[in-house]
């Protein structure tokens, strides 16, 4: 009796301790995320122009805004485009540290990375424009 108490309490630890190294921290980061990450960067890259845009003009003015917010921009889109082509043609091999993860500085994510500095560094994903739950959508206040 004894022996059966004692295997099935070190077989429930070992199988707790089994379970609990099943889901790594960079789990969700897989070829398929790679994938359509490389495709949302390549379609959706162009969105880094006018975001960078609206960003320099809120912070700087309109000078700012449509000269460096403009050149930034630009640089921003390609580098992002390019980006989502170096993903594109290795999505199937772990090449960021040997995971998946996005290979850019600043990236946001879940699992333990730094978080997004919208100046020097990108988003997993690009910026989207238009309705954001993030914007008001009645006035406050009338």
């Amino acid at each position: 009796m004894k022996r059966l108490l004692l295997s099935t309490l070190l077989l429930a630890m070992v199988g707790t301790t089994y379970a609990d190294i099943q889901a790594p921290p960079a789990s969700e980061y897989t070829a398929t995320r790679k994938l359509g990450r490389a495709i949302g960067n390549i379609f959706y890259g162009i969105e880094e122009l006018p975001v960078t845009i609206l960003r320099w003009n809120s912070e700087e003015g309109n000078y700012a805004g449509y000269s460096v917010g403009l050149v930034e921009g630009f640089t921003r889109t390609f580098t992002r485009m390019g980006y989502g082509l170096y993903e594109l043609v290795t999505f199937w091999a772990p090449t960021y540290k040997c995971t998946y993860r996005p290979p850019y500085q600043g990236s946001c994510g879940r699992s333990g990375l730094r978080e997004y500095n919208p100046w020097s560094g990108f988003t997993e994903f690009p910026e989207e424009i238009g309705y954001q739950s993030k914007n008001p959508y009645s006035r406050v206040g009338d």
